[in-house]
Parts: C-alpha cells; structure tokens; sequence
C-alpha cells in the first residue's frame, strides 16, 4: 500500500490546489486518491467511494473503461503525438467527422484546444475576429449572464460574472453586458413564472436594441448554469434569447462544456429547445473524462471570412501546442462509440427519472430551500430557515461539512457554497444512485440537524 502520511506530508509540502483556500487545507488530511474502478475512487488506505462528481463533472462510463484504455494503448503503438500546425492525423479528422455529426446542424468546422476554458477563448476570439474581417471594427464586446461561469482565462472570466471566484481580476477584462440570471426564485426583476413572460429574456432585446451594433455575440450556459449553484434556466428561456440574437444580427455561443454529451438528457442541451447556435464550445466529458481535450465548433459562415490570401493576414492566429493530439482524439472517438453501444442517453433518462423520486425526498428536509436538477445534474441548497429563504452564515461553511460527512458514508461530492453537487458519471446503476443519495441524506440530516 502507498505511504499516506508520507504522501500528505509532501502535498502538504508542494502542492497549491484548485479554488481551495491553502491556509485550511492542513486541518482536514488531504484524501489521497490512489486509484478507481468504474464509478468508484479508492484511497490510499483502500477506502471506496462513489464518484458523486464524475471527477469535476466529466466521468461517463466511470473510470479504467477497458475500451477507451485499449484505444489510448493502440494510439501509443502508432503514433504519441504531431502537431496540426502545417500537419494533419488521422484521429483529429476522424473525431471531427464525427463531432460535426452528432451535434446541432451547421456546426462543421472544429478547432481542438485542451480545456474548456480555452474552448471559450478561442470562440471570443473567433468571433471578435470574424467582425474584423466583415468590417465591423466597432463590435468589440459581448452579451453574457450574471453570475455565468466560462472559465478561467482572461477573455472567458471578462464573460463570466461570479464575482467570488474572479473579482480579483477586474483591471484585466473587457467589458460586458450583463442579463439578469434567470433564476426564478431570486428574480431581480420581481416577477413570477410564468406569468413574467421570460422578462429576464427580453432584456436581451434592450440591450441589443441600444448597443448591438457594438455587440459580437452572446454567450450562454444552455438550460443549467452550473458553477452558479446548477440554475436551471425555465422553459423556453434558451429559444427566446436565440430569437432575439438572430432578430439583431448577433452571433451565438453555447458553452456545452458542462451540459455536453448527455449531462443534461440529450447528446446536447441546446437539443432541449431546438436550438442552432454559431458557435460551441465542448469539452470534459468530450473523453469520457480519461485525458484533457476540447473543441470550439463553428459553421462555414463563421469560417469564410477568414479565408484569403497570405499577406491578407486573415488567418486566425491561435493554435496550442498538443491542439488536436493524437491520444486524446482516439480516447474521444472512443469514448463516442462507448456512448452509442451503451445507449448512454437512454440510462440517463432512466437515472434522472430516479434521482428526480430521490430528490423529492430530500426536499422535506428542513434545511432544504430549493433543489434544482435536469439530466444528471443536481443542486441542494441549503439554508437556516427554509421557510424564510434565510441563508447560513458563510463562514460556517456547511456545505463544506455536508459533503466532508457524507465521505464517512462513503461519497465524494463538492458544494458551491451551500448548494451541495450532485454529478454522478453517466453509467451510474440504479443501486449507486441510491447509494448517492442515501449518503447525502445522512450528510445533510447529520450537519443540519
């Protein structure tokens, strides 16, 4: 077995982690994860929990899928790695074959990147570009969502607005405009659904009706916002904002990092509202979670403009190092194929149909406030007084301890503030899901009590 101690004396020693506070980091032993076996991590001490996160969201078929190693041991026999840069491979065009297939028409270009974030970085880029060369030197901004998330680069934290997480940064970014988040229980504008006629919607056409002809685009979470706390955009929301976007001329992005391949219920949520965006933004389950990879697609009306001749300088200059490798392409087509054999979506809407009768337990619970889900993704809220919408205090961090409890019950999940995650992996059985959610249970009777 792995020496713990010695292993967390030198994390402690050398490792700075993601979004943790470093100086609290020492009074909880930092849990080692050694090594998994389908939707389950194991510790270095051999303790087994569920993957409640999918590992940050991209887990689909669990972990050590034989089929996706087999295809990453066959790359490596053939070909590690060729830059796309004067280049091309076979598993780049093969993958964007297929990624031009599955999602919504019109979306057939494909520039591989490596995280999500650079997803959305490369789109901004695209599209600020693209006006250049149609000669609308004046479209230098765009529309996003309060309290959206994109990533953490320069150009998609300027888009983002959680200002927890990135206020830190402000005299970096470009400006935005922001849309009030549609998130009906807190509603800024102090309407009800659906009475409110999608008000949070219509504000786009204000906006656009003052400052489109400065705006490149909007850039929008499809149906859940999810590092806001899984806001669950209502219905028809999606469809109006793209309504009023083609009414003005403005392009689309959807960042389907998160809500992509089958999170959410379809293969995309923009599928949820028949919704054709111009540009996507794809990644973390793009592999099945196995290796980093992503992909910003586009349309040829997109794509032209940046066609000509050499010293026309219309090439978009930007490209990254592993763009595209090998490996990842193969362990994504891979993946792609696991999800058809599998019917990955059909266990999905079996899964969200129970998580859906699980959740509606955990609401009676009486520090519940508010539980908001689709697909497999789904948040907990929590507050002091449920009736009254009175949050806890955040220094008492009790979303943190919820989910440090249900480790003893043998999950781990991760809050956004007091809103407990719940993103268990694709392929999760019907037993695991009521693994899941019985541990949560007893995590959140057990702190709240």
């Amino acid at each position: 077995m792995p020496d713990t101690a010695e292993l967390r004396r030198l994390d402690l020693a050398h490792l700075w982690h993601p979004f943790t506070q470093m100086k609290l980091w020492p009074e909880e032993p930092p849990l080692i994860i050694d090594r998994a076996e389908g939707a389950w991590l194991i510790d270095t001490d051999g303790n087994r929990y569920f993957d409640g996160v999918s590992s940050l969201w991209v887990t689909v078929h669990g972990h050590n899928v034989p089929e996706i190693n087999q295809a990453i041991i066959r790359q490596l026999g053939t070909l590690d790695h060729s830059t796309l840069l004067g280049l091309s491979h076979p598993q780049a065009i093969r993958l964007a074959a297929e990624l031009a297939r599955l999602t919504p028409p019109g979306l057939n270009k494909i520039f591989y990147s490596e995280s999500g974030s650079t997803a959305v970085e490369i789109a901004l880029k695209m599209v600020y570009q693209y006006w250049q060369h149609l000669g609308h030197k004046e479209k230098k901004t765009f529309v996003a969502l309060e309290n959206g998330y994109h990533g953490d680069t320069i150009g998609a934290v300027s888009v983002g607005g959680i200002d927890i997480f990135h206020q830190a940064f402000k005299p970096f970014l470009f400006p935005v405009h922001r849309l009030p988040q549609p998130h009906c229980r807190h509603c800024r504008l102090l309407l009800t659904y659906p009475a409110c006629d999608l008000a949070c919607a219509r504000k786009l056409e204000d906006i656009l009706q003052q400052h489109g002809h400065e705006i490149c685009a909007l850039i929008v979470e499809p149906k859940v916002q999810g590092a806001a706390g899984m806001i669950i955009q209502p219905e028809g929301y999606l469809s109006k904002l793209v309504a009023i976007c083609r009414k003005y001329g403005v392009l689309v992005i959807a960042d389907e990092v998160a809500t992509g391949f089958g999170r959410t219920g379809p293969m995309f949520a923009c599928e949820l509202e028949d919704v054709r965006p111009d540009l996507m933004a794809l990644g973390k389950g793009l592999t099945g979670g196995v290796l980093p990879l992503a992909a910003t697609l586009t349309g040829d009306h997109v794509y032209q403009p940046f066609l000509g001749e050499f010293d026309e300088f219309k090439t978009f200059f930007h490209g990254h190092t592993y763009t595209g490798n090998p490996i990842t392409s193969a362990a994504a087509l891979a993946n792609l194929e696991l999800m058809a054999q599998r019917n990955i979506l059909e266990n999905v809407r079996v899964r969200e149909a129970q998580l859906a009768a699980g959740l509606a337990r955990l609401a009676e619970l009486p520090h519940v406030v508010e539980i908001r889900h689709q697909g497999m993704m789904a948040g907990i809220e929590l507050a002091k007084d449920a009736g009254r919408d009175e949050p806890y205090d955040p220094s008492l961090r009790m979303g943190h301890r919820v989910i440090m409890a249900c480790r003893q019950h043998g999950v781990i999940i991760r809050p956004l503030g007091d809103t407990i995650v719940l993103m268990p992996p694709l392929s999760s059985t019907a037993e695991e899901i009521d693994h899941l959610l019985k541990a949560v249970e007893a995590g959140i009777s057990e702190v709240t009590g």
